[in-house]
Order: structure tokens, then C-alpha cells, then sequence
């Protein structure tokens, strides 16, 4: 019976693992799509943008972590923000799942 616990306990603390990261990931769009908003004036608005996600993101492994931006910058215009960090949940050693968490946040320019 022991075995069977371990394998949920571990297996619990790997989801939490990956929630923690899904929850890192959202509010790196968030903070990037929020950055871009107000510094569309600037001479690099997007590269702000992608600063403010990755700084938003410190727990994360900066080389996987991804950030696009795409906007045309018009006043009125939107701007999308989509965040992506790859997951594996595996228990002992065994890969059972694997992908891509991914965060997408869309806010109009003032």
C-alpha cells in the first residue's frame, strides 16, 4: 500500500509544480501586456513588454520561457502578449505528461 501513496503523493507535488509554473506564466502576460499599454510612447515599446514578462517571471527558467508581442501601435489598437514555459509531469523517472503551458493576454492602447 505504501508504494501506491508515494506514487500519489508524488504525483500530487508534481501537478502543484505545474500549477505553480501556470500561474507564473499568466501573470507574465499580464505584466508584459500591461507594460506595453503604458509605454507605447517609448522607442521600444515591445522590448519593454518582453522585459516585463521575463522580470514577472524569475522563478522560471529564463532560456525556455518565451514572449511574443504583436501590435501595429495605433492609438485604439490592441496588443497581445503570449507567454509559453514547457512542462513534464513524471513519476519515478517516467515521463507522463508533457507540453507547452501558454498565457495569452490582450489589452487596448490608450
Amino acid at each position: 500500500m505504501l508504494p501506491i501513496l508515494l506514487l500519489v503523493l508524488f504525483g500530487i507535488v508534481q501537478l502543484g509544480i505545474v500549477f505553480n509554473h501556470y500561474i507564473t506564466v499568466a501573470d507574465a502576460s499580464r505584466a508584459g501586456a500591461r507594460k506595453a499599454v503604458v509605454s507605447r510612447q517609448s522607442a521600444n515599446p515591445t522590448a519593454a513588454a518582453v522585459a516585463a514578462s521575463r522580470a514577472s517571471a524569475v522563478n522560471l527558467t529564463q532560456s525556455k520561457f518565451g514572449v511574443t508581442v504583436s501590435s501595429s501601435w495605433a492609438d485604439g489598437a490592441d496588443v497581445t502578449v503570449t507567454t509559453t514555459y514547457p512542462y513534464t509531469v513524471s513519476l519515478l523517472g517516467i515521463v507522463v505528461k508533457a507540453g507547452t503551458l501558454t498565457s495569452t493576454t490582450t489589452e487596448r492602447l490608450e
